[in-house]
């Protein structure tokens, strides 16, 4: 989080930003109510845990939401002068 984000959307942010940090758990869910039954296990076999981004930025002025390493390849490739 230590390098300089520029919002790939709207080219112009490079300032106010929301980081979201990800906390994902894993469920079971009963299928006719919705509700969770359980928490399942890191250990379990069967499912297929995240392994998605740890955070996702928000540019804070259009609201696009991508991949950190989005905002911050495309402030690489168009450095301040």
């Amino acid at each position: 989080m230590s390098f300089p984000y520029l919002c790939p959307a709207c080219g112009t942010n490079r300032s106010r930003f929301n980081i979201i940090e990800q906390i994902p758990f894993a469920v079971k869910k009963d299928v006719h109510s919705g509700y969770i039954t359980e928490r399942v296990s890191e250990k379990d076999p069967f499912h297929f845990h995240y392994r998605g981004a740890e955070y996702r930025v928000q540019c804070g002025i259009c609201g696009i939401i991508e991949n950190e390493e989005l905002f911050i390849k495309n402030a690489q490739r168009n450095p301040l002068s």
